[in-house]
């Protein structure tokens, strides 16, 4: 870091920087106890000495309190007398008790924080009193606000670490209380709170003045920061004579013999040099400097393309593969140019064979000659235009052939003019030359850049010879119209700007061009390389994917998520670092995005309110491990603990479920606490949300007060079968704001808690788990009812699920005709048995009476028939009766067979 020296920017009798260093070492290293509580905030304490301490030398810190004390007694913190027996005073011949050795270290320490703020405060003001000059280059500019910038940065940390012994002192001296109004305190407290106070106001003064200083040194670093961009708008927007008026070619005219001869006088310097240290040594050192270059070059132009490994014969390579030769292609078209032009320019700066003003133009020969071969490796790599199976880019192979083309004639360009720039800078050509060379070159670059434009507008297009609208069948173009419309708006400000004067701001453009071109590129292949290598390997089944499955027990779909969550991280890093890239030639420096980055992660306000994304960061982490915790108890309760009691299972759930929410509100607040929220705010948010709550949130706040009156009241518990409505089934979650029942054919229903608590709930096990069923039996009306209520009751007493008290019971409800109805009733030991044991009872039933004959047999052919009517009738009906039983003896398949009811239909019918 260029820091300007102490002479131009210090007073007299301000301490040097090395002082200021040393005094700001001393107070950031300092010991644990003195960083935790200053020795000025801290109030005087009896201490045990040494018997080689003597009082004499040592002197009171506090002037005033040792000029008001008469006797040199050690006095406790807490302002009263000290008892000879407790303090271990001797007689009258004793000597004093010295003073505690902290108090003789709180001047010295306030004086080295002083000291301290003072040497800043002359340091800052040095700088901005520098910063009124108004000629003032980048580089002072620089220096300035890098001073600044460390200051600062000292300062804030001084205000940090005050916080807590600030803090520290506020709370002892509010242990003493309020001053009292009506009544004198005695004077030991009135003492005590008098030093107290002096410690706060000591470290409050102290805390305000460093704050006050910071705010200087960002107001200087603000200055900075709007002088530099001042500076380069002034710079880019100021116009020079245009290209195309005569003065400026009439003042070339008359530069060129002097810059004729300057170039003559550069080239006889070579030749003098070359004659000065042209020995044997320096020129096998420089011709196999060349000679590795020429080499480095060929290989790169027929060796790397072979070492890429991508096989023409291969038409449909892996995504993967595709990606690798890209990057291989790149680097292997890159580096070698790099290091061939690098090993020329060291050797010509090592055997001073060229004059050193010259020597950036060779720097810029050498590196416009591997900018170009980026260029080419970059293009080559994705675009591949002899080989469209092995391209990255999704664009057609017309399209990456001019891409190719146009992207290395802007390249030629540009390292042409940058070179000729840089022998103009050597030889200190007229400025005239120098506007009319980066004149032509911009003009030239916009005409390349419309010419390759032009091309990627031309369609080859098949019109069909039919009727209608005529429609394009065929494009090569492979450029969208937003990039083609950007295009065309470079070209015309380029070349316009070039024109008209504006030379600097048409360089610039062009530089960004190619600088944005650039950075977009390798964000692109960036990007494809993380999803193919990063995601896809973590996604698919691949080696890695299967090892970690096998190593760590993650499942398939959680290496998803992590593949899907890196991916997303990785392009978010990307892309800013993208746009950093993209900025940095407007005039962002590193120092401004550091320095931003660290303001909005360590604070920043907002009126009065500070926002510090380290806090809201450490905040989240602190309640993500308070719910991480909060869970493993709660499955060291579900799963360990609360199955090795006599608990039930709905109370172990609503302990688990109330230890949950415990811990989470636990991790909320003291979340809330780091973030600084304390209770008072919190109670003013819950006052501006209970009116949102009173409008839009009645059901979630209903449904939320009905959750928690379940768990406490525990009517419905986890493993009831209840019946709500339409629905019947087994509880198997009660949350804070629903319950989850499954019905019994496997179907989840949600129930909102307010239903439960407002609405009627049919709970079949909710004193204990035994229920009662019934199964309705028919006998024929001629058999014995109480032996057939025997037989019934016989069935249910040989079940075993039903239990035995109280005994199964049988009831006589309806005597029908022809049927006899009973009910049977059976309490059993589960509800959840209720259709096993119907069903079982029902086959048991059935089969004991159909057996002694109280349930008859049917066939196809037996009927019974009763009439009940009048008595004089009864005779006449039996006849009926007899008509329509007797066909059913005929023979099978006459007339007769049939039905009498389907005889008397057919024959209405007809």
């Amino acid at each position: 870091m260029h820091r300007i020296p102490a002479r131009t920017r210090k007073p007299e009798g301000a301490p040097r920087p090395s002082r200021t260093l040393a005094l700001l070492a001393a107070l950031v290293f300092a010991t644990p106890a003195a960083l935790a509580l200053p020795a000025f905030a801290q109030d005087p304490a009896p201490a045990a000495k040494s018997a080689d301490q003597k009082p004499a030398d040592h002197k009171p810190a506090d002037t005033k309190a040792a000029d008001t004390k008469a006797a040199p007694e050690a006095k406790p913190a807490d302002g009263k007398a000290p008892d000879a027996q407790a303090t271990g005073a001797r007689p009258a011949d004793a000597k004093p008790a010295p003073p505690p050795a902290a108090k003789a270290e709180v001047p010295e320490q306030f004086k080295k924080v002083r000291a301290k703020l003072d040497a800043a405060k002359a340091e800052l003001d040095a700088r901005e009193k520098q910063l009124g000059h108004a000629e003032l280059t980048v580089v002072d500019l620089n220096a300035i606000r890098d001073s600044a910038v460390t200051v600062t940065d000292e300062i804030r940390t001084l205000v940090t670490r005050l916080d807590a012994p600030l803090e520290a002192a506020r709370e002892r001296l509010a242990q003493l209380g309020p001053k009292p109004k009506d009544t004198q305190e005695s004077a030991d407290v009135a003492a005590e709170r008098a030093e107290r106070e002096a410690a706060v106001t000591r470290i409050d003064e102290t805390q305000r003045l460093a704050r006050s200083l910071v705010v200087q040194g960002d107001q200087i670093v603000d200055r900075v920061s709007n002088r530099r961009r001042e500076s380069f708008t002034r710079d880019l927007l100021q116009r020079s004579q245009p290209l195309v008026g005569p003065g400026l070619w009439t003042k070339v005219m008359g530069d060129v013999p002097r810059d004729t001869r300057a170039l003559q006088s550069a080239v006889s310097d070579i030749g003098l040099l070359f004659s000065r240290n042209g020995s044997l040594a320096n020129l096998l050192f420089l011709g196999l400097a060349f000679g590795i270059s020429v080499a480095l070059y060929f290989g790169r132009r027929n060796i790397a393309p072979k070492g890429a490994r991508r096989d023409a014969t291969k038409t449909d390579p892996s995504r993967r593969a595709v990606m690798l030769a890209a990057w291989r292609v790149i680097l292997l078209g890159t580096v070698p140019a790099v290091a061939g032009s690098y090993a020329v320019y060291y050797a010509l700066d090592s055997t001073n064979l060229l004059p050193s003003r010259l020597l950036p133009v060779a720097a810029a020969i050498l590196g416009g000659l591997a900018f170009i071969a980026f260029v080419e490796a970059l293009c080559d790599g994705l675009l591949s235009p002899e080989k469209p199976a092995w391209r990255p880019a999704p664009v057609s192979d017309a399209a990456a052939t001019r891409l190719t083309r146009l992207a290395v004639g802007i390249a030629t360009v540009i390292t042409v003019v940058k070179s000729v720039e840089a022998l103009n800078s050597g030889i200190s050509a007229a400025l005239p030359i120098s506007i009319a060379t980066r004149g032509i070159g911009a003009v030239a670059t916009a005409l390349i850049l419309a010419v390759g434009l032009h091309r990627f507008a031309d369609t080859e297009q098949e019109e069909e010879a039919c009727f209608g609208p005529y429609v394009p069948t065929k494009t090569t173009t492979g450029i969208g119209g937003p990039a083609r419309l950007l295009g065309w708006a470079a070209v015309a400000l380029i070349g316009l700007g070039a024109l008209v004067g504006y030379v600097a701001f048409a360089a610039f453009l062009i530089d960004q061009l190619i600088w944005d071109a650039a950075v977009l590129v390798l964000l692109y292949l960036l990007v494809q390389s993380v999803d193919i290598f990063v995601g896809r390997a973590l996604s698919d089944e691949t080696r890695l994917a299967t090892t970690l499955q096998a190593n760590t027990g993650l499942r398939k779909r959680s290496l998803n998520q992590i593949s899907v969550l890196t991916t997303g991280a990785t392009r978010l890093v990307l892309f800013l670092a993208a746009a950093v890239l993209v900025l940095a030639p407007w005039g962002l420096d590193s120092t401004d995005i550091v320095s931003s980055v660290r303001q909005a992660f360590f604070g920043f306000k907002v009126g009065d309110v500070t926002i510090s994304l380290s806090s809201i960061a450490f905040g989240i982490g602190i309640l993500v491990v308070g719910v991480f915790i909060t869970r493993g108890v709660q499955r060291w309760l579900e799963n360990t603990y609360l199955p090795a009691t006599d608990l039930d299972a709905g109370l172990r759930n609503s302990i688990t479920t109330v230890a949950g929410y415990c811990g989470f509100l636990i991790a909320l607040a003291l979340a809330f606490s780091y973030l600084g929220l304390s209770l008072e705010k919190l109670t003013i948010v819950a006052g501006a949300l209970s009116v949102g709550i009173g409008f839009g949130l009645q059901s979630i706040v209903n449904n939320f007060v009905s959750g928690l009156l379940l768990l406490w009241e525990r009517p419905i518990r986890v493993g009831d079968q209840v019946v709500i409505g339409d629905s019947e089934g087994i509880v198997k979650r009660i949350s804070v704001r629903s319950t989850e029942i499954q019905t019994f054919d496997r179907s989840a229903v949600i129930v909102p808690n307010s239903n439960l608590i407002s609405g009627v709930v049919k709970n079949r096990v909710r004193g204990d788990r035994t229920g009662r069923v019934s199964i309705t039996v028919s006998v024929l009306r001629n058999q014995d009812p109480v032996r057939a209520a025997e037989m019934i009751t016989a069935c249910a007493q040989g079940h075993a699920d039903v239990l035995k008290d109280p005994p199964p019971r049988v009831v006589f409800k309806k005597i029908g005709d022809p049927f006899l109805e009973f009910e049977l009733l059976v309490w059993i030991v589960d509800v959840s048995l209720g259709q096993k044991v119907v069903t079982d009872l029902n086959f048991s039933v059935f089969a004991t009476l159909s057996e002694a004959g109280f349930i008859p047999p049917l066939g196809p052919g037996s009927s019974i028939v009763t009439v009940q009517g009048l008595d004089t009738m009864q005779s006449a009906m039996g006849e009926i009766a007899s008509r329509f039983i007797q066909p059913a003896a005929l023979p099978e398949g006459g007339e007769s067979a049939r039905p009498p009811r389907d005889r008397g239909l057919r024959s209405a019918g007809a």
